[in-house]
């Protein structure tokens, strides 16, 4: 199904079907026609040679110097040219195809006063699967991504990398092989193309859903430790949670009380303590609090993916240009900075549950180190280790980027987002943590192997497709394969998605 683009109705799943499934775009007829009517404003201006911040002026430092009208010709080029100084890996492709999405649908609000054939070219892009060579860094968040953003326009050009149906080539032959026309770049279109925190804002859509779906998993991790350590079940009673008023914690409770139902510690065929350690009875709490995190995450990076990310800014209406900040990343940055901590905080709760599913002094009788032959074999003890180095990573990583600003371009630009840090780091923490919780899952299902109750509905079946990919840890084995077939199964959402067939949706 088409994604039509009218600059107000994007959601971060619409993101994720075009930047990650290839879904089609298509701009909204008002848009274009808005799109049009700016366009008409601003060339009336520049006939009056009205002065504007980047049409007829340099930009940064240099806007207080006045081009002449053949310099105002000329100068997009040569400032797309000294904006695309990134350095670095190639970003993912959905990346990329993430931020194309919000530079179209920042256009598509009629104040950016570029030409429509630079939106539509954009469009064409993300239809023909022509998807820019960008560098994943340079860009300190703030003038928007100028350094990536600007490798995109270089295609506009007809210069610039491209990968196009699988092949890395010159954007001038991805052009041509996808039928894609050059729309050349006249006054304002440029800066029009670069000027906000686009591929940071699609980044962190991206990461936000993937990051609503890892915490559903981080609550089917739970209800398998829960139910392997015979857990008291009174502290996921919703009514309780209730009480409180905190949403996630609502919402946390009744999935992992939907995983655990017609388990025998739910039913009370299997005796437990009266009361439980935090890491297993604060669960709700803690992954409550990392929802509400993504939920306020969320909608800030909504707001920002239908807002006019830009400058200047031009309101056709009142005859009006703007000159402001409306590039600067840190509405985003600082709420992604917080749910990237929220994740590493589920994974630090991970790991004291899969300790004590290891220790045999807080495991309710389960095997040492969950192997049978103690002393000869040591079974998941070296899990324990991968986790443990994967959560310190993460949280040096929590540290927030929003604080870390740098000034640049001889202080005229003296405080910037950073949140392209934001974003890079979300993603290897969002790395790490599948790793963790799989070794988690992976805990769990070998407790529950020794374990003669019943299990709850979803945690049986989230057991199933763990059994799968890994086998029951009969004698010692190398466990690096195990640990990377389980932190693939979690990425991929497979338990996630059998569970929720089975038991209905977790949200």
């Amino acid at each position: 199904m088409t994604v039509v683009v009218t600059g107000k109705n994007l959601k971060i799943e619409d993101v994720v079907k075009v930047a990650r499934f290839g879904e089609k775009v298509e701009l909204a007829s008002e848009a274009i026609e808005r799109i049009k009517v700016c366009r008409a404003m601003l060339e009336k201006k520049i006939v009056a040679r009205e002065i504007m911040y980047g049409v007829n002026t340099g930009i940064g430092e240099f806007s207080e110097i006045v081009l002449n009208d053949e310099q105002v010709q000329q100068f997009q080029r040569y400032l797309i040219y000294n904006h695309a100084a990134g350095i670095g890996e190639a970003c993912p492709i959905e990346h990329v195809r993430g931020a194309m999405l919000g530079r179209i649908n920042v256009h598509a609000n009629g104040n950016s006063g570029c030409r429509p054939e630079i939106t539509q070219t954009f469009v064409e892009m993300l239809n023909k699967g022509v998807t820019p060579y960008v560098c994943n860094k340079g860009s300190v968040g703030a003038c928007g991504d100028l350094a990536p953003m600007s490798q995109i326009a270089l295609l506009m050009m007809g210069e610039g990398h491209a990968f196009y149906k699988g092949e890395f080539m010159s954007g001038k032959e991805a052009f041509e092989k996808a039928g894609i026309p050059i729309p050349g770049l006249q006054a304002r279109d440029g800066l029009a193309a670069i000027n906000g925190s686009n591929l940071l804002t699609a980044m962190s859509a991206i990461h936000l859903y993937d990051m609503n779906r890892f915490l559903k998993q981080a609550e089917i991790a739970a209800a398998m430790s829960l139910d392997a350590l015979l857990a008291n079940t009174k502290p996921y009673d919703v009514r309780l949670h209730k009480l409180r008023g905190f949403s996630g914690a609502i919402r946390s409770a009744l999935s992992i009380k939907k995983c655990l139902a017609e388990s025998d510690i739910a039913t009370g065929k299997v005796k437990n303590k009266v009361q439980d350690a935090y890491s297993m009875r604060s669960t709700p709490q803690v992954i409550g609090a990392a929802h509400d995190a993504i939920a306020f995450a969320r909608s800030q990076v909504e707001i920002e993916l239908n807002g006019v990310g830009d400058n200047p800014i031009f309101i056709p209406e009142d005859n009006l240009t703007l000159t402001g900040a409306n590039f600067q990343g840190s509405p985003v940055s600082l709420p992604m900075d917080l749910a990237g901590a929220a994740i590493t905080m589920v994974c630090v709760l991970s790991e004291r549950r899969l300790n004590r599913l290891l220790n045999p002094a807080l495991s309710v009788g389960l095997p040492d180190f969950l192997t049978k032959g103690a002393g000869m074999f040591s079974g998941l003890m070296l899990s324990q280790y991968t986790a443990d180095m994967q959560i310190v990573e993460q949280r040096i990583l929590s540290m927030p980027a929003s604080i870390q600003s740098i000034p640049a371009a001889a202080d005229q630009e003296d405080f910037v987002s950073m949140g392209m840090n934001t974003a890079l780091k979300n993603g290897q923490i969002m790395d790490n943590a599948y790793g963790i919780l799989g070794i988690e899952f992976m805990a769990a299902a070998q407790a529950l192997d020794f374990r003669e109750h019943q299990p709850g509905k979803g945690v049986q079946v989230a057991k199933n497709v763990i059994r799968k990919y890994v086998e029951f840890l009969d004698v010692d084995r190398p466990l690096y394969p195990d640990h990377n077939k389980m932190k693939a199964l979690v990425k991929s959402c497979e338990i996630l998605e059998e569970v929720e067939n089975s038991i209905g949706s977790l949200e």
